[in-house]
């Protein structure tokens, strides 16, 4: 069984070029660098030990490189679902969108 200790959220955003997984990883990063997880030692596990979930919400998940946005987490197995959230601006010229993702990071440790 494993016990969930963290639940980050965050949101990121690329203001020019439509890239939603630059959008993804901003996210990601905004989530997890408002926290300093000091649990471990008592517990007596490592950063390597958590079980992360990362969901992210984006308008068009398809254009999401799942594996780099997972790899902006140093630690852990890491677990990524992309899905439909986020919100897409469109520019006013029909071509330069500002995406905006979502981030979710939840982080379990085995019991």
């Amino acid at each position: 069984m494993k016990t969930r200790y963290v639940t980050e959220m965050g949101m990121g955003t690329d203001v020019h070029g439509g890239d939603y997984t630059q959008a993804a990883e901003r996210a990601v990063f905004d989530a997890i660098h408002h926290s300093s997880l000091h649990f471990f030692a008592p517990l007596g596990k490592t950063a390597e030990d958590m079980f992360i979930d990362l969901l992210i919400g984006v308008p068009e998940p398809e254009k999401v490189d799942a594996n780099r946005v997972a790899a902006a987490l140093p630690y852990g197995t890491v677990n990524i679902t992309v899905q439909k959230g986020g919100l897409e601006i469109p520019g006013d010229d029909g071509k330069d969108s500002i995406i905006i993702a979502n981030a979710g990071v939840v982080v379990r440790l085995a019991d």
